[in-house]
């Protein structure tokens, strides 16, 4: 049975696929019956172009178990990059971490 859950969201940066890098528009996220790992359902993720030909995809099948620990290390390194950012560099301080004189 077909889930029908997919998100899609813009996406900026580059992905490699054999040789070649391409720039990405799109990553789509879903749901359903995995199509090469040999799994049941799994999470799909594919990183794509809109503007060029479909050969140029990222793909990856991810178990739950494996999406959600990819998830986890996403957030770490999202919140160490912002607080690099912010404290480090001085770019984009929260302002509510700033006291007014």
């Amino acid at each position: 049975m077909c889930t029908s859950i997919v998100e899609i969201a813009r996406a900026e940066g580059m992905a490699k696929r054999g040789e070649d890098w391409f720039p990405l528009s799109h990553a789509v996220v879903a749901y359903d019956h995995a199509r090469h790992a040999p799994l049941g359902d799994v999470i799909a993720l594919d990183f794509v172009n809109t503007g060029l030909d479909a050969g140029n995809r990222a793909a990856v099948e991810l178990t739950l178990e494996t999406a959600r620990a990819l998830r986890a290390a996403l957030d770490r390194a999202i919140s160490a990059a912002e607080f690099e950012e912010a404290e480090v560099r001085g770019k984009g301080a929260a302002t509510g971490l700033v006291r007014a004189a």
